[in-house]
């Protein structure tokens, strides 16, 4: 059940309960943050460009506001020592990638940032955080970007911090991924621990379009062609926020339901996972046969024939999906699945499919390091 203020978006409502809130309280974005409420675990979510961060630094300059007043309002924004007025903010190791040419105390967002001197933290895992957590004791607001990126013992860190210390928590993060799904279980378990959740949207990205958007399309560009990723494309593909050519790179944008393209995912389910499932049975031939298909004569895959019953032989084709196809190291892409994300495939059988199919093991290894499965071949 969803508790929603009368400024709640309907269709953001709509959009809480399809993905199984807890009870919550939807809020307006527009209002001042409110330093005298102790131990919130605030969820700070939308997809890729809807300003997530951005509000995160509205908060960061409310702070600077809130901290000239008279030490009287000290007494209503403080819990064991920790005035929430004073805002910590932790980066992920991921924003160096992203965001390269901003200052390293920068708390960065699509279009500008803000500095935070010393109070700023660079971690890559709860402990990390559980860390400044500990050395910066004075510090009562800790914003904590890009949560779904760390371990699932982060939802109970923040949890037991702010029941026992009175911490409050900001948390902008994905929910979902570019398939459309529950990122990770970091996300779900931050989600039932949470006290609060800001759903932001944005403008749907398509040229033709101006709905509001809450998903994060994942693309390539191909000779000026904009060519949908695959469903079983990885997950995790650590680069940088800005738009690419390099057909071996993806983009980012955020587009509506009607607009996000997302072919070959009954593919996945019908095809490559029992194909998978067979390999990891032993018998590793079929899986060889469809993988040599996709590298050497898509046509002749089963891929290509789904994706024209599925979406182009059908009364409203959608001729975008077709150019899914024009991306490269598909069938590295779908071993990576097998491998990476599912835990079908053995190493042995991984380091025999691209001997025998030669495959492209530079983008096999860098795509399974950012999935953390790292692979020496």
């Amino acid at each position: 059940m969803i508790f929603s203020n009368k400024h709640a978006d309907s269709t953001s409502e709509r959009f809480l309960m399809s993905l199984g809130f807890p009870a919550l309280e939807v809020h307006s974005s527009l209002n001042h943050f409110d330093f005298t409420r102790a131990g919130r675990r605030i969820i700070v979510i939308g997809p890729m460009g809807s300003g997530k961060t951005e509000f995160a630094a509205r908060v960061w300059k409310d702070a600077r506001v809130a901290l000239q007043k008279s030490p009287r309002i000290a007494e209503t924004t403080t819990t064991q020592g920790a005035d929430r007025r004073i805002v910590h903010f932790i980066r992920s190791q991921h924003d160096t990638i992203r965001f390269p040419d901003y200052p390293e105390d920068a708390l960065a967002y699509r279009g500008g940032y803000v500095r935070c001197g010393e109070n700023i933290t660079i971690a890559n895992s709860s402990f990390g955080i559980e860390n400044a957590l500990a050395m910066h004791p004075q510090s009562g607001t800790f914003i904590i970007d890009e949560a779904a990126f760390y371990d699932e013992r982060l939802a109970y860190l923040i949890r037991q911090e702010s029941e026992q210390r009175g911490i409050t928590f900001i948390l902008p993060t994905l929910v979902l991924n570019f398939r459309k799904e529950i990122f990770n279980n970091t996300v779900r378990l931050l989600l039932e621990n949470a006290t609060d959740v800001f759903p932001l949207t944005a403008y749907c990205e398509h040229p033709d379009c101006i709905r509001d958007s809450l998903y994060t399309y994942r693309y390539y560009k191909i000779d000026g062609q904009e060519c949908p990723a695959l469903y079983f494309d990885p997950l995790i593909i650590i680069g940088g926020d800005t738009i690419k050519d390099d057909p071996m790179e993806p983009n980012y944008c955020t587009r509506c339901e009607k607009h996000h393209y997302l072919p070959g995912k009954e593919y996945t389910y019908f095809t490559l996972k029992p194909l998978g499932e067979k390999a990891a049975q032993g018998n590793i031939q079929p899986l060889l046969a469809e993988l040599s298909a996709l590298n050497g004569n898509i046509e002749d895959s089963r891929l290509y024939t789904s994706i024209q019953r599925c979406y182009i032989n059908v009364p409203e084709p959608v001729p975008e999906t077709i150019n899914a196809l024009k991306v490269p190291c598909i069938a590295e892409r779908a071993l990576i699945y097998l491998y990476a994300e599912q835990n079908m495939l053995s190493l042995d059988q991984v380091r025999e499919i691209i001997q025998l199919l030669n495959l492209n093991r530079d983008y096999i290894m860098k795509r399974c390091a950012d999935n953390q499965r790292p692979l020496e071949l």
